[in-house]
């Protein structure tokens, strides 16, 4: 049997290696678009920020370290077509030659690219005009010899989400001037602005210019440099950077597949099952490419890492005559912010009642260890439950560097994946000693104000 995956991140590789490890006979050709398989993207704004060197210890495995399971990899190499009826997969090599590769089953794993949220200009500048995304090594390395060879004081970085403020924080640590425009009316709009605003402060507080309210109409070069036309608050503005950086979203590369008669969905991703068929004969995908299966909301658009890595998983079982299905997502996610760390999982209380629910949030304060320990520090935390039922729906949490904001957001997690109400999580048995937690963790404490607010107000009245 002969499997084919193309893609050489994280769906992609994570097939490959399920398949590799359930049937070594299996032959496994890996087809990547550029030289570096399994590099780890989301650690781009560490290498820039000086935490993480050189640049080969963001591959999560090396060349070697791949081949080494048996898999066969051809790098440099970009899929141009798939003949569905025929099982074999168009090619085209760096120097332009063509070739054909037949396949028994075969998994697309194209991602998602850059998005240009309709700002004029994006697609017309290049790196050596100043302009850069980070979606690929290819970008890291572009960017690392403009900032080496231009020698930048100023940035500005369009986009104020993960990647955004990471890189943020990465041009900071190289002496940088950073301003960041945002488009809504605060930073990290994944969580609510009640709690954006405290990422708002640490940025300022590091010397990071935070301009919220702030649409992006274009991006120009001149004599100058760059120059950003934007409006404020309705009114426009002309911002000017040696270097600007557009971190503004992504959108679901779907071209091979939707050639090939596969169905857009939600985001216009390829629509893709439990077991991550696309409804093409021997066709599967996994990846930022792909409808997402929220526990919450059903089929949605949500590209997250370690969603790519279990559909990937999923999809390389299946590839091989397994049975595996995709438990699905709750949209789990977490930030560093220089000192400051935010997460999310579920819903927010808009989100919530947009699906249907009878939603109610409230928002907590708790200490993440017992006071009388020294160290103790706050993490503001939002819960939003359904009144209905009481099932919990979503968290928010942020919080300092070191209060384990990032597992505490696990646990609501966890609890959502099992259902479980938010009265259900104060019996949970959680650890406990004065250094580390109190007897009522954090995570229970603000449970219990959102029961206090909602169900036993309601069994007062």
């Amino acid at each position: 049997m002969h499997l084919v995956a193309i893609g050489g991140s994280d769906a992609g590789i994570s097939a490959a290696l399920r398949a590799r490890e359930l049937d070594p006979a299996t032959d496994v050709t890996v087809v990547v678009a550029d030289e570096y398989p399994n590099f780890s993207i989301c650690g781009i704004p560490y290498y820039f920020s000086g935490d993480v060197r050189p640049w080969q210890s963001l591959a999560h495995r090396t060349h070697a370290d791949l081949e080494a399971t048996g898999m066969s990899l051809r790098l440099n190499t970009l899929a141009t077509g798939i003949d569905v009826a025929g099982q074999r997969l168009n090619v085209r090599a760096a120097d332009g030659t063509e070739s054909v590769i037949g396949y028994d089953e075969l998994i697309v794993g194209t991602g998602a690219l850059p998005s240009h949220a309709g700002i004029t200009g994006l697609d017309q500048l290049t790196p050596a005009d100043g302009l850069h995304v980070i979606h690929s090594m290819g970008d890291t390395f572009a960017l690392d010899r403009d900032l080496e060879a231009r020698d930048p004081r100023t940035a500005i970085i369009i986009g104020a989400g993960y990647v955004g403020l990471e890189m943020a924080e990465g041009f900071s640590a190289r002496g940088i001037d950073v301003t960041v425009l945002q488009r809504g009316p605060e930073v990290l709009s994944t969580l609510d602005p009640e709690l954006g605003s405290s990422v708002h402060e640490e940025l300022t507080s590091h010397g990071v210019h935070v301009r919220t309210r702030t649409v992006v109409r274009s991006v120009e070069k001149d004599t100058d440099g760059l120059l950003v036309r934007a409006d404020h608050d309705g009114q426009p503005v002309n911002l000017r950077a040696d270097i600007v950086l557009a971190v503004v979203g992504v959108r679901p590369n779907t071209q091979l597949l939707e050639s090939a008669g596969a169905t857009l969905g939600a985001g216009r991703a390829v629509v893709v099952d439990e077991q991550m068929r696309t409804g093409l004969p021997h066709v599967y995908a996994a990846g930022d490419g792909v409808v997402t299966h929220h526990r919450l909301l059903g089929v949605t658009y949500l590209p997250l890492g370690t969603t790519a890595h279990k559909q990937g998983r999923v999809a390389g079982e299946n590839a091989i005559g397994g049975d595996a299905r995709f438990a699905g997502s709750v949209g789990t996610q977490v930030v560093k912010v220089f000192d400051l760390v935010a997460a999310r999982t579920g819903l927010r209380d808009h989100e919530a009642h947009a699906a249907g629910f009878q939603s109610v949030t409230t928002q907590t304060t708790a200490d993440d260890h017992k006071r009388y320990y020294p160290g103790a520090q706050p993490i503001s935390i939002r819960i939003t439950g359904d009144a209905d039922n009481g099932r919990l729906l979503g968290a928010q949490l942020v919080g300092r560097l070191g209060t384990e904001t990032a597992k505490r957001v696990d646990t609501y997690a966890t609890a959502l994946f099992a259902g479980l109400t938010v009265q259900q999580i104060s019996d949970l048995d959680l650890s406990y000693t004065p250094p580390l937690g109190s007897p009522w963790d954090a995570v229970q404490a603000a449970t219990q104000a959102w029961t206090r607010a909602t169900i036993e107000t309601e069994i007062t009245v």
